[in-house]
Order: structure tokens, then sequence, then C-alpha cells
């Protein structure tokens, strides 16, 4: 399990009120990927596109059968044996869509640019 993955589970999560649903690993690889750690947080994916700042939309050309959109203001810890069915990886330019939806889902100021010499 890695970063960036996105996973549907069979299980009916009350979260989702009691359907199955689509989610995609945010965790850091380090810890998604560690079998000593249970969990993993995750963004939901809904069918709806609301075309908030926090949404990341995919489509079939990112291995999902509709149009939906990733929703970072409601990440969850879910147990790994709870994501029974992996999907695919998002793509770089969808991880780094997931990113900016993250930071500005947690209202993260933005990372300082590196001071690049003029020598």
């Amino acid at each position: 399990m890695r970063r960036g993955e996105i996973y549907h589970t069979r299980e009916r999560v009350p979260e989702r009120g009691g359907k199955p649903g689509y989610y995609v690993v945010v965790s850091r690889t380090f810890v998604a990927h560690n079998e000593d750690v249970s969990t993993v947080i995750c963004a939901p994916v809904y069918g709806e596109v609301l075309g908030l700042t926090t949404e990341v939309v995919l489509g079939l050309d990112d291995g999902l059968p509709r149009t939906c959109a990733i929703r970072c203001d409601f990440l969850t810890l879910m147990f790994k044996s709870k994501l029974t069915h992996f999907v695919t990886t998002l793509s770089e330019i969808k991880l780094a869509q997931l990113n900016r939806a993250l930071a500005h889902a947690l209202e993260l100021p933005p990372a300082p640019r590196p001071v690049v010499s003029s020598r």
C-alpha cells in the first residue's frame, strides 16, 4: 500500500451512510507500506463534483467508473484491512493536485521557495 493509491472498500462504511466507496491513501508511503501499522489516513471519493479547491476531479482516464472527486475536507482513518480492492495509482499530475487540495483543506502555508544564489 502506498500514498496516492485508490482502493475500493466492499464493506459498508458508517461514515458514508452504510455504503461502500472509494478512498485515496494520503498517509505517507512509509506509514502506508509499514506492515506494523494497521491504519492509514484516506480521503474519500464522492460521485458529486462540487468544484471546491479541496477537491481533485477524477474520471475514466484515472481508472474510476465515472466522473467523481476526492474530497480532502473529509479525511478519515481507515483500517488497511477495509481497503479490499486496489483500483489504480494517481498520476503525477493528480498527485500534485491532491497535494494542493490537502494543503488548502488543512490551511497549510505555502512552502518557502529555496534561495538561489546568483553567483
